[in-house]
């Protein structure tokens, strides 16, 4: 099970959570704690195994009260994999990497559908198998209609976190409120600059010697919600923009994927408009 908090900082929570699993005979695997002196809050992740016969209610009702104690913002999660929506347009190269690492294991998710702007023959040459596709058209007369209907499957499905993976639709504000914590986006730009369409245009306008993919939660402020990962690679005054866009493809496959395997094994702890990540 993995244990996520934060809290108003002070002596004794370490003590306290380690006390509390000892004495449920808990066995502790990974911790780790930062205390951010600018804010003075507290985070917490703890992996644990715990006692046979020892269900997750139980753990959970014991837990609440120590929760109350230090006015924590709790989390409490057994293993199984969280329910995963993919979002995409034409583009290819992030979706069929996250479905690779989904099905070599690496990422611990049970996809509840892809869904798509477009028709399944248009979004390049990924291998869905199987795997329910939902084509929801888009157009600015109807944004509200799909939006529903996008919104009504990710309710029936059960779906923790949506992942758009190039998705080139902005989600409406109401959307975006709906879905803020849950949901993560791929930006093919080192945020916060060149945000919005043709950011690689814009960063060879500029003549940047490096560019970058920031993978960031959805907020209704765009391109700015709180950031989970990002990467860079090195370019030069002989890249073309196409260059660029072919380089950055790789980099956001990547960004993506690690930002999506550190919301599925807890990594990642909301702190305002930033966040904590606890590396493995």
């Amino acid at each position: 099970m993995i244990l996520t908090l934060s809290c108003p900082d002070r002596h004794g929570i370490v003590a306290a959570v380690s006390a509390f699993l000892l004495e449920r005979d808990a066995n502790i695997s990974d911790a780790q704690q930062f205390g951010d002196a600018s804010s003075a809050t507290f985070f917490m992740r703890v992996v644990f195994e715990p006692a046979d016969g020892d269900p997750e209610a139980a753990i959970r009702a014991a837990f609440a009260p120590l929760a109350e104690r230090f006015a924590m913002d709790w989390t409490l999660r057994g293993s199984a994999p969280r329910r995963v929506m993919i979002l995409t347009s034409k583009f290819d190269h992030c979706l069929a990497d996250l479905l690779y690492r989904w099905r070599i294991d690496e990422l611990p998710m049970q996809v509840t559908a892809v869904v798509s702007n477009h028709p399944r023959e248009q979004i390049g040459h990924v291998d869905l198998g199987d795997l329910p596709f939902h084509h929801l058209p888009v157009s600015a007369a109807d944004k509200p209609a799909q939006e529903a209907e996008l919104l009504r499957l990710i309710e029936e499905t059960g779906t923790e976190l949506v992942v758009l993976a190039r998705y080139m639709q902005i989600l409406s504000d109401d959307l975006s409120r709906k879905l803020e914590g849950r949901c993560i986006n791929i930006h093919h730009s080192f945020l916060p600059g060149f945000k919005g369409a043709r950011p690689y245009h814009q960063a060879h306008a500029r003549g940047v010697k490096v560019i970058g993919a920031t993978a960031h939660y959805v907020t209704p402020d765009l391109d700015e919600g709180p950031i989970i990962e990002q990467d860079v690679e090195r370019i030069s005054h002989r890249d073309t923009p196409e260059d660029l866009i072919r380089k950055g493809r790789d980099i956001e496959r990547r960004v993506l994927a690690r930002a999506v395997r550190r919301h599925l094994e807890d990594r990642v702890l909301l702190h305002g408009t930033k966040t904590v990540v606890f590396e493995d």
